[in-house]
């Protein structure tokens, strides 16, 4: 009985540690990447990303992402026509 209860506590333990790892927020390099993944499949001929810390964002329509536990924002600005 006693292997049965330190199993369960193990099982426990493994999956809280299992949902931290897959909530762990991702770097801004990272997340900038897959953005520019999907402007340029949409087709975009020509566009800025640039990361910023949040007191910098002036417009909150611009951001499309956040990262570094939600103290930076990504922002995307569509150049020309």
């Amino acid at each position: 009985m006693e292997w049965v209860m330190m199993r369960f506590a193990l099982v426990l333990v493994l999956g809280a540690l299992a949902g931290t790892a897959v909530a762990a927020p991702k770097p801004c390099e990272e997340l900038k990447q897959e953005i520019e993944v999907k402007i340029q499949a949409a087709g975009v001929p020509s566009y800025t990303l640039e990361i910023v810390p949040n007191a910098e964002v002036k417009d909150q329509n611009m951001v499309v992402g956040t990262c570094e536990n939600g103290t930076k924002k990504i922002i995307y600005q569509r150049n020309g026509n």
